[in-house]
């Protein structure tokens, strides 16, 4: 199992161990993590020049996003997701949905860490009849050497580089910034310095506003389920 180094990696695979519990296996926001994993690829995209967003074509679903003719990522997770952009042009809130349930789902991205060896797959069985599997960080100090770099840029007020302010402004938006405070103090300049970074990422943006509608959803339907009861 070889070992792959920072460069190696893509922004959704840093993402995700950021956001995962080290013992648990747990990931923040599980039940949005698809918008997130799909601004994650999105972003790795555009930081790439492999895709762009026409800001002057704004529909009900967010700016309209094109492939870039002629070039085509290496990486086979980007390269699925890419093929996806350049079937037609949508608005990023549809692409979010469809690149992160199907190309960049959450299995896809652990079964990726689990190759490079960041992560743990254990199978057990319980009574001796039923099986179960749990997952886990195996290498905790690319982890930790991660949560330092977006660290120094929120809280020392470091000058960060594309892939850095990338994950502060996608774990800004995803709201899982706060699972990580203690390592990364919140308090409200942590907040604003994340949202400037957020603001200005077209990606992360798009992630925010979906989380936040599928929130607002979330709780329409509680409001109507109890106001019924």
């Amino acid at each position: 199992m070889q070992k792959k180094t920072e460069n190696d990696l893509l922004i959704v695979e840093d993402l995700t161990l950021l956001m995962m519990d080290d013992a648990s296996g747990a990931i923040a926001e599980a039940g949005t993590l698809y918008y997130t994993l799909g601004g994650a690829l999105l972003v790795e995209l555009g930081l790439g020049g492999y895709i762009r967003a026409d800001e002057n074509d704004t529909g009900l679903n967010g700016v309209k996003v094109h492939a870039v003719a002629g070039r085509t990522p290496s990486d086979p997770l980007l390269r699925a997701a890419h093929a996806k952009v350049g079937e037609r042009v949508r608005g990023v809130q549809t692409l979010l949905i469809e690149i992160g349930t199907g190309v960049g789902k959450r299995e896809a991205v652990l079964d990726r860490l689990v190759e490079r060896g960041l992560l743990r797959r254990e199978t057990k069985k319980t009574l001796g009849l039923f099986r179960t599997t749990s997952i886990s960080v195996a290498d905790t100090g690319y982890k930790k050497a991660l949560v330092e770099k977006v660290r120094a840029v929120l809280v020392d007020g470091a000058e960060p580089d594309d892939r850095t302010a990338a994950l502060a402004g996608l774990l800004s938006a995803s709201g899982t910034l706060p699972t990580l405070h203690r390592s990364i103090p919140w308090s409200g300049k942590v907040y604003q310095r994340a949202k400037e970074l957020e603001r200005s990422s077209w990606g992360a943006e798009a992630v925010n506003a979906a989380v936040l509608r599928t929130v607002a959803a979330v709780a329409a339907g509680t409001a109507v389920a109890v106001s019924s009861s």
